[in-house]
């Protein structure tokens, strides 16, 4: 809709997670550009980045992921495997909101369940974190960002 109306826009796309293909770096990056002139020049500029980084692409990994998009047996398969996944993320969600809820832990939790994605943003500063993990052998980012995959529902405190 966006570029229907004239807009120009980039899009990057991974499949590196979705397809589970961790160290293939399969992904795509789309522009849409106004004018074809416009596009030539941020051809010509993305080469210039893109060249020093590497000189064949890895081939594997696109294989893979051509493989599936073009067989629909194996797109369909790919897609039932897929909302499976994000359905038990969304269902860990939950579960660790409702168990946060359930102590009474301060705060607004909510926002654990508002999010999408593979990670789950806490909220923690740095210090809790560490506490976290001193004391609870509870492992995420710094910033509070934790694994949503490796939540299960065993280790929901």
């Amino acid at each position: 809709m966006f570029a229907a109306d004239g807009g120009e826009l980039l899009v990057a796309q991974s499949y590196a997670k979705n397809m589970g293909l961790y160290g293939e770096r399969v992904g795509a990056l789309t522009i849409v550009c106004k004018a074809a002139d416009v596009a030539s020049r941020v051809e010509s500029q993305l080469k210039l980045v893109i060249r020093p980084m590497y000189s064949n692409p890895p081939i594997h990994g696109a294989s893979i992921v051509a493989t599936i998009l073009r067989d629909r047996n194996l797109y369909d398969e790919w897609t039932v495997e897929l909302k499976a996944m994000a359905d038990r993320i969304i269902s860990m969600r939950q579960q660790l909101f409702d168990a946060i809820q359930s102590r009474g832990t301060p705060g607004d939790w909510s926002h654990i369940i508002k999010q999408i994605g593979m990670f789950t943003f806490t909220g923690l500063n740095s210090q809790q974190v560490a506490f976290m993990t001193k004391e609870y052998h509870i492992y995420m980012t710094s910033d509070g960002s934790v694994a949503q995959f490796l939540i299960r529902k065993h280790n929901i405190l």
